[in-house]
């Protein structure tokens, strides 16, 4: 079901970088401004980037199979975190480009045509980033996301460009337009980077933000006061998709079928908090040791843990 939504977003990113490039390029040619060709060459990234988004969105929404028992979902993360180190090449680029122009400063030419097709391009990444954003947070797409903050990153990049090009043409001080595209090429530095980041932590499974495991441990707490405890509580993204998982301790009395509706509830509880989640849960004893023996990720030694040293939930 997500196949066609978040792909058909994924066309519109592919679309207007298209569209970006043809302007940005005619700016560039129009008045030879390396600050333009910068904005020209991260539209090119903005490309790239749209392309491998759509084809991770495919990937990130086929139906888990026999050999991803857990969904590809985090197909996603390659995407954005290629796109990340498109644009870390990106503004390595356009830096050297400015620091070339630095050294030997070009007169412009069109000034006023140039900066009106930019703004043109520049109005067409924004309305789209809006769009992304929104259907990023709505369905909880890292790629979406990443897609729209590169695009609002390009509006910004490309408003200081064109700032700095009226400015040459008003003071006549040359260096100005490559000193604007350093300051272009820093800011889409610490975008990339930003990107790449939150992939590699994706990657590495990182554990729902705080106010997702919030949610969690509320469900939980709710049970505390009837003499339930609860620990072994991990969690991690995977994507669009969350997993929870814990250990319930019940009294050793309780029948199968009571502690079966007590996991029902919490686990109902935890699904109308976050979205997007799988939880699994473990029932086991508060009369029994091993109880207490399955904490950690890796099982420790039978009565190496006690309740008080274990870290249950009272």
């Amino acid at each position: 079901m997500r196949t066609p939504t978040l792909t058909r977003f994924a066309w519109l990113s592919v679309a207007a970088a298209v569209a970006t490039i043809a302007l940005k390029t005619v700016a560039y040619v129009l008045t030879g401004s390396v600050g333009l060709l910068s904005d020209a060459v991260e539209s090119i990234v903005n490309l790239v980037g749209a392309v491998m988004a759509l084809s991770m969105l495919t990937v990130a929404s086929r139906p888990a199979d026999e050999d991803h028992t857990y969904g590809h979902s985090k197909a996603e993360y390659f995407s954005s975190g290629v796109e990340g180190t498109l644009i870390l090449v990106a503004a390595l680029s356009i830096a050297v480009a400015a620091g070339r122009r630095l050294l030997a400063p070009q007169p412009l030419e069109q000034i006023g045509v140039g900066v009106a097709v930019s703004a043109l391009a520049s109005l067409v990444n924004l309305a789209v980033a809006v769009v992304l954003l929104r259907a990023g947070r709505q369905h909880h797409s890292i790629t979406l996301e990443a897609n729209a903050q590169h695009l609002f990153t390009d509006v910004w990049t490309s408003a200081g460009v064109i700032v700095g090009v009226v400015a040459v043409a008003v003071t006549g001080w040359l260096p100005l337009d490559p000193i604007v595209a350093l300051f272009v090429a820093a800011n889409i530095l610490w975008t990339g980077s930003r990107i790449v980041r939150k992939s590699i932590l994706g990657l590495m499974d990182t554990a729902l933000p705080a106010e997702e495991l919030a949610a969690v441990t509320a469900a939980l707490d709710s049970h505390l006061n009837d003499g339930i405890e609860f620990h072994a509580l991990r969690t991690r993204q995977s994507g669009a998709r969350r997993f929870v998982s814990f250990h319930v301790l019940v009294p050793g009395a309780w029948t199968v079928h009571r502690g079966h509706e007590l996991l029902e509830d919490i686990e109902a509880r935890i699904r109308a908090a976050v979205p997007n989640v799988t939880v699994f849960t473990h029932l086991e004893s508060l009369d029994d040791p091993a109880s207490w023996d399955d904490q950690l990720l890796d099982r420790s030694e039978p009565g190496s843990a006690s309740p008080r040293e274990g870290g249950g939930r009272r």
